[in-house]
C-alpha cells in the first residue's frame, strides 16, 4: 500500500459516475450510526467537502452546488470518508447540527415501506 495521499481531483478521477456524472453520498451519524440522508455529488462538491469539512452536495432539480446548512444552518461536519468496493458511491461519517432531512426531521429515511399507502 502506498504512502502518498492522492489529491482530491485524482480520486475523483477514479470514481465510476452515473449517466449525469455525479456520484452518490450517504451521510451517516458518527456517533449513533444512523443513516442521516443520500445526495448526489459532482466533483466541484466533493473537492469542496474535501477542502472544507463540510459536506456540499449538488443539487441535480436546482443544477447548481449547495453547502448543506448555509440557508438553515443545519451544518454536516466531515468526520470521516469512505468509498465502496465499485466506487461509484461515497460514505461520510459526519457531525451533524440540527436536523438532516429538509422536512425538519433529523434523518431522510423516516418512513417505513408499509407506511406509503398511508401518506
Amino acid at each position: 500500500m502506498s504512502d502518498k495521499s492522492l489529491e482530491p481531483q485524482e480520486m475523483w478521477a477514479q470514481m465510476k459516475k452515473n449517466s449525469d456524472g455525479l456520484v452518490p453520498a450517504i451521510t451517516q451519524d458518527y456517533e449513533t450510526g444512523d443513516v442521516l440522508m443520500m445526495a448526489y455529488m459532482n466533483e466541484e462538491s466533493f473537492i469542496l467537502t474535501l477542502e472544507t469539512g463540510y459536506m456540499h452536495y449538488y443539487s441535480r432539480s436546482r443544477n447548481s452546488l449547495w453547502k448543506k446548512g448555509e440557508t438553515s444552518g443545519h451544518f454536516q461536519k466531515v468526520i470521516s470518508s469512505f468509498i465502496d468496493c465499485d466506487r461509484d458511491t461515497l460514505l461520510f461519517k459526519i457531525d451533524q447540527t440540527g436536523a438532516a432531512c429538509h422536512t425538519g426531521n433529523r434523518t431522510c429515511f423516516f418512513t417505513e415501506l408499509k407506511d406509503l399507502g398511508s401518506l
